[in-house]
């Protein structure tokens, strides 16, 4: 393409009075290291020259004239009085960037952060001037409104409040609505890891609706809209919600334990996700601290610390080995050495269909798990505490009853009586 800055320039002129941020905007990929606004009025004034030397070769001020409006330069030529008019581009928005600085410093300190991002929504007469100068000039080198605004209100912002403009993970997103003409604050969510041990059964991992009303609230559930009272998420919810000054939080887990099941040893791993957060740095081991004593025994957090969204996928999606320990009660008297026998008959490869319990929210398929160990801690005939090794996935209660032979290899079939889990404690979560 055969280019010619000037006579883009030229082009640009023609079409009414521009601000030197817009002029320069055009021609933001060359000559990198200037403002736009630098940029642009340099544009006006190798212009303003060339006007001045057609005019004192030619004796025409044609050029002078088109300019004088948006250029200083061009009106003292032509001895003209005035400030010239309004962009007809940006309608005078970069004159007003100081009133968006001081909105966005004022929306910024209403929350704890280290650091922050500037956005913009623009208004649509503005986005439609924007495409007309692009297709008028037909620049290739030009850079968006909003990515100037960004910039300029970012430096001054972090040059006033001492927060960093990080463009990766911000804190906070200051978000510029021109439209609204007010400065709307975005909080990142914050991401806390740690392991949970649940010390009381009965209590679910997360929320449960009441199956009678889908969570609205009726008789059933004393109007709280919950199947159960309380929950391992609602009890470190709260003391959370009260340290981070959040809105909301989203809970995560390494899969979840039964209802009935207790979960021990070192815990499974959890991360807690709290949205719309007004403080930031808080002392983790104060709010694991808090958690537990506002839990009264039922729950304890363990090994708190800050993690960014990765986490969540990576504890969602890894399948972690587990450690059970089982009170197992059998239908009939057996021997040591048959119990034994039988143990050893079920370690290794376990086909699964889906239990029946929770076939009516699981698709029906079969899975095929592993069992690396299973030994006895202790037995008196027609009851036993067992501790089984196994793969992430197992469903260690069919694995005991067989599930009326939907999982196959049983205790209860190599036993050749029915035997049931009484009682589960989940030991440990490898991950």
């Amino acid at each position: 393409m055969d280019f010619r800055v000037l006579e883009m320039a030229s082009r640009i002129l023609a079409e009414g009075v521009i601000c030197d941020h817009c002029m320069g905007r055009i021609f933001a990929k060359l000559s990198t290291g200037l403002s736009n606004d630098a940029r642009g009025g340099a544009v006006k004034l190798v212009l303003s020259m060339e006007g001045d030397r057609l005019r004192q070769d030619s004796g025409g001020a044609r050029l002078l004239e088109e300019l004088s409006a948006s250029s200083v330069h061009a009106r003292k030529v032509l001895g003209v009085d005035g400030d010239g008019g309004q962009c007809w581009v940006c309608g005078g928005l970069f004159e007003s960037v100081g009133v968006w600085v001081e909105r966005a410093i004022e929306v910024l300190s209403s929350v704890e952060c280290d650091s922050f991002l500037v956005g913009t929504r623009v208004t649509g007469l503005l986005s439609e001037n924007e495409e007309i100068l692009w297709a008028e000039s037909g620049t290739c080198f030009a850079e968006p409104i909003k990515s100037e605004l960004n910039r300029e209100v970012g430096k001054l912002v972090e040059a006033r409040t001492g927060k960093r403009v990080d463009f990766k993970q911000p804190d906070v997103l200051l978000l510029l609505d021109l439209d609204e003409d007010t400065v709307k604050l975005e909080i990142r969510p914050l991401f806390i890891s740690g392991r949970y041990r649940k010390l009381l059964r009965g209590i679910p991992q997360t929320r449960w609706p009441c199956r009678e009303c889908g969570g609205r609230g009726c008789e059933r559930c004393g109007f709280t809209g919950k199947l159960y009272s309380e929950s391992v998420d609602e009890l470190i919810r709260a003391p959370v919600l009260d340290a981070f000054g959040g809105d909301e939080t989203v809970f995560h887990g390494a899969g979840r334990e039964d209802i009935d099941a207790l979960m021990l040893g070192s815990g499974r791993p959890f991360v807690v996700e709290v949205k719309g957060a007004k403080k930031r740095n808080v002392d983790l081991s104060r709010l694991g601290g808090s958690v537990n004593e506002s839990a009264h025994g039922k729950v304890e957090v363990l090994g708190l610390k800050h993690v960014d969204s990765s986490e969540v996928e990576r504890i969602k999606g890894a399948r972690a080995d587990k450690v059970y320990r089982l009170s197992v009660l059998f239908a009939d008297r057996v021997s040591e050495e048959r119990l034994k026998s039988s143990l050893g008959l079920i370690e290794g490869e376990i086909r699964q269909q889906t239990p029946s319990r929770v076939l009516h929210r699981r698709a029906d398929r079969e899975r095929i798990r592993k069992v690396f160990s299973i030994e006895f801690e202790s037995f008196n005939g027609d009851r036993a505490v067992l501790v089984v090794r196994c793969e992430g996935g197992l469903y260690v209660k069919e694995l005991v009853s067989g599930d009326a032979g939907r999982t196959s290899p049983s205790l209860c079939e190599a036993l050749g009586t029915d035997a049931e889990v009484v009682e589960l404690d989940v030991i440990d979560v490898k991950l």
